[in-house]
């Protein structure tokens, strides 16, 4: 593993671990890295409709396009696990849903860039490296708008 995707990893875990998930008790950590080696994390936001929970991914993204830097997103590294006392655990690998590789896919197409993706497990044990292209093959974006 390189020490760019552990740095990425460990970031998003320390956040998993502030994720509120009274419901699901799944905590899960994001964490981008910019192009600058700046990192900017987001962990899960649960909601008692569910439809309205945002996940943990949409809000570093969010973040980051707040902070006017989605363009600026290379990577992303997820984690997560059962939440207890403040802490993940488990020895799945989190990848990211179908919506948030669809919200993944718009930073991509800004910054153009295949945005690579770590998912790793809560306890490290399993770590896989993808890039965006392979998790979203054929991506619906704004060129399928007539937009680009």
């Amino acid at each position: 593993m390189s020490t760019t995707s552990h740095t990425l990893l460990e970031a998003a875990k320390t956040v998993a671990s502030f994720a509120h998930a009274p419901y699901s008790g799944f905590g899960v950590g994001a964490a981008l890295l910019l192009d600058d080696g700046e990192i900017i994390s987001g962990c899960n936001f649960e909601n008692a409709s569910y439809g309205l929970t945002l996940c943990a991914e949409t809000v570093a993204l969010a973040t980051a396009n707040a902070q006017g830097k989605l363009r600026k997103v290379r990577e992303i590294a997820i984690i997560g696990g059962r939440l207890e006392n403040g802490a993940i655990s488990g020895n799945d690998p989190v990848r990211p849903c179908g919506r948030c590789r669809q919200v993944i896919n718009e930073a991509g197409g800004l910054s153009g860039h295949d945005i690579v993706i770590h998912c790793g497990s809560a306890d490290g044990s399993t770590v896989e490296h993808h890039t965006l292209s392979s998790l979203l093959p054929h991506a619906f974006g704004p060129a399928d708008l007539g937009l680009v």
